[in-house]
């Protein structure tokens, strides 16, 4: 699957109900390809290729370890404390992916 799949499965499943009242940009800055961002507004998900001016959190990765995240296979707190996932800004907002996005 490549990176911009992995990107377009995220945006299928995406919990607009869990996103009420959210206002947030998850960007996502892939090694070995390219830089995304989803953008999170009251319910409502728009995926953006290249970098966002100001985003909420940036999760730096590569598409492997972003593969194995979105199915599922790598839980995304042990990617962070083997050093294969790192977050700049609220590093909060990371975990709620989960709630955001049916993985797997």
């Amino acid at each position: 699957m490549s990176v911009e799949q992995i990107f377009e499965k995220l945006e299928k499943n995406f919990n607009a109900d869990a996103a009420q009242g959210m206002d947030l940009v998850f960007q996502f800055d892939i090694e070995d390809d390219k830089t995304y961002n989803l953008e999170i507004k009251d319910g409502s998900c728009k995926l953006n290729e290249g970098a966002h001016e100001d985003p909420s959190v940036t999760l730096i990765m590569n598409s492997e370890t972003l593969e194995g995240i979105v199915s599922g296979e790598t839980d995304g707190m042990q990617a962070f404390m083997a050093g294969q996932l790192r977050a700049e800004g609220d590093m909060m907002l990371a975990t709620k992916l989960g709630e955001l996005f049916d993985m797997g």
